[in-house]
Parts: C-alpha cells; sequence; structure tokens
C-alpha cells in the first residue's frame, strides 16, 4: 500500500466503521467444546489499521495439548505457562472497547469465550470481524479462503504457520490492506456481535476425546443441497497423511462441533460431504465407531478409515490440494 494510496483513503474515513481492532488468533488443543487455548496473540489496531502493539502467551490447558505436530507446543513446553485465569486481565486489555478481528472469527471467539466463562469472567468483547467474510465482501481472487492464501494475495510472508503470534501478525498485515480497500470502495465492514457465556458447566463424562452427546441425540435433521465439489475424489484417506481435497466425507452420530458447522468447515476446506457411504467413500467420521449404525456397518464391509471427531478437526486445518480439478459436467434435467 503506497503513501498515495493511505492519502487517497484518508479522506473521507467512513463514519461508521469501529475506533480500534484486535486481531487474535489462538491455537487450542482441539476444535470440540471442551477444548482448551494453549497459546493467544493480539495485535492491536487503530482505526485505519495501522499496528500499535501485540502480545502473546501460552497457557496450561490442563489437559493433553492435542495435536502438537500442528502448532509445536507439548505437554512439557506448557506446563510452566499460566493458566488461562492468570492471563484474562491482561487479554481483556487488549481486547476491550475493540472489534475482535480474526481468520475464521467464530472459532476464535467461541474459544475464548468458553475460557473467559470457565474463569467465572465476562469477555469484553462485543462484536467481532471474520477476515474470510471480509475477503467475500471484496471479492478478493482467492484460490480458497486459507490464511496463506490471503497473505500471498497481499505480499505477506508467513514465518511460522499455526504460531499464534505469527498468524497474528500476518492477519493484521493482511487486514489492512483490506480494511483501507473497504473503506475504498465504501464496504460495509461484516461485523456481528458477540455475546458472551455467563456461566459455564464441565461435560461430566468424556467417552472419547471430542465427543459430547447432544440435547438432540437421533433427531431428524434435513439435508441440505450443497454445491458440487469442484475436485475429483483422489480415493481413500491413508493413515498419517493428511487429507486432500476432492475426498468424500460422511459423517455418522452425534457430534460436539455443531454437525453443521463442521460440514461447512469441510466444504470450505475442499473436501466432498456425502450423505451416505458406499465404495468410493474416502472416510467416515464418527465418535462411536463399534455402533451398528447403517454408515459404520457400511464403512467396515467396504474397509471404509473411520477417524473420531477429534482427529478429524485436527487435520481439517491442513487439508493438502488437489493435484487437478473436476470439470463440471451438464446436468441432465432428470437428475
Amino acid at each position: 500500500m503506497t503513501m498515495l494510496d493511505d492519502r487517497q483513503t484518508a479522506a473521507p474515513w467512513p463514519a461508521a466503521y469501529p475506533q480500534g481492532y484486535a486481531v487474535v488468533d489462538v491455537e487450542t488443543t482441539g476444535l470440540a467444546r471442551d477444548d482448551r487455548i494453549v497459546s493467544a496473540a493480539v495485535y492491536r489496531l487503530d482505526a485505519r489499521g495501522e499496528v500499535e502493539d501485540h502480545w502473546y502467551t501460552l497457557v496450561n490447558p490442563e489437559r493433553d495439548p492435542g495435536p502438537v505436530w500442528i502448532h509445536g507446543l507439548t505437554s512439557d513446553v506448557l506446563e510452566g505457562a499460566p493458566l488461562f485465569p492468570e492471563v484474562a486481565a491482561q487479554l481483556s486489555e487488549r481486547l476491550a472497547g475493540r472489534v475482535l478481528v480474526a481468520h475464521n472469527a467464530a472459532f476464535d471467539w467461541s474459544m475464548i469465550a468458553r475460557e473467559y466463562a470457565r474463569a467465572a469472567v465476562t469477555a469484553p468483547v462485543e462484536q467481532r470481524l471474520c477476515t474470510i467474510a471480509l475477503a467475500k465482501e471484496l471479492r478478493l481472487p482467492l484460490p480458497n479462503h486459507k490464511l496463506e492464501s490471503l497473505a500471498a494475495h497481499f505480499g505477506v510472508v508467513q514465518e511460522r504457520a499455526h504460531h499464534a503470534l505469527d498468524d497474528a501478525r500476518v492477519l493484521a498485515e493482511a487486514f489492512r490492506p483490506s480494511l483501507l480497500a473497504a473503506a475504498r470502495g465504501g464496504v460495509r465492514l461484516p461485523l456481528l456481535e458477540c455475546r458472551p457465556l455467563t456461566e459455564w458447566y464441565d461435560s461430566p463424562v468424556t467417552p472419547r476425546a471430542g465427543y459430547r452427546p447432544s440435547a438432540a441425540q437421533g433427531s431428524w435433521r434435513p439435508s441440505r443441497k450443497r454445491p458440487a465439489c469442484p475436485y475429483p475424489n483422489p480415493g481413500r484417506y491413508e493413515s498419517d497423511k493428511p487429507l486432500m481435497q476432492g475426498m468424500r466425507v460422511a459423517f455418522s452420530g452425534d457430534t460436539s462441533v455443531d454437525r453443521e458447522l463442521l460440514e461447512d468447515r469441510a466444504v470450505e476446506a475442499g473436501l466432498h460431504v456425502a450423505t451416505s457411504v458406499s465404495r468410493l467413500t474416502s472416510l467416515l467420521v464418527t465418535n462411536d465407531p463399534d455402533s451398528a449404525t447403517s454408515k459404520t456397518v457400511k464403512a467396515k464391509s467396504f474397509g471404509t478409515p473411520i477417524l473420531e471427531e477429534s482427529a478429524f478437526t485436527h487435520l481439517l486445518r491442513d487439508v493438502a490440494p488437489a493435484r487437478t480439478v473436476a470439470v463440471p459436467k451438464p446436468s441432465p434435467s432428470s437428475e
């Protein structure tokens, strides 16, 4: 962004825009309700996206650190780290009076809100802004909505992916030109209200990592029509390898993350969400692999790999790109 660009954008600046932002990134033990934050970083920005300061901390999750191969934080590293209640005041100081900005902000906000609720403290956040939503509003020509793609679009270099401080830095540097482009184009920022949790209870029993029965167990859910996956099916998932765009994923049983949200994340990552299991299914995600549901029975008969939700959500954060893009076929009127 040149000085000329800044002067051109400086006046007029949209009066409805927030007066300050807190760009946030958290690394966690997983994506489920009972997962914990293991590190957090905040870059404070002024009304025009200029960096004011930054802050970073490790957090002792008081449990297994989860996907060490992603965030690199082992139990030994986290053992001496402060507990969340010990850093809540410092985090609050950096969030107060600002819009929380994050890449997939619904996730970062939900993890932060839960930690505050556990600590019996109210999170000082009233609004959030998702940079994925902003990129869509700006119609940026991105191949996907990963942070690395947004960073590459604005020429921001990632140094340590999945390190909270570096991810927050990268997002702050990519957010500023996004904010300037929005102001220049008169784009309304996609701000959403944040409602802090006021109380918290820990699940009394956790049969499997990441599993929590829902209140509507066994209830019927209407299927949602989704656009065709643009990637060809690369085949079955192989253990110890990443997921690949185009893989056909089916879900069975209750999930700790809302099912529709989990499916949306899978689609956003480039996976094909299937409503049934066939010989073409790449993997089945279920927290109860020993159940006798039609999907688990079929998966076992076909030799389809089965993963628990926690393992799947960890893999979902680093899906390998497809080797090719599928050529769309004309849809007959009868289909």
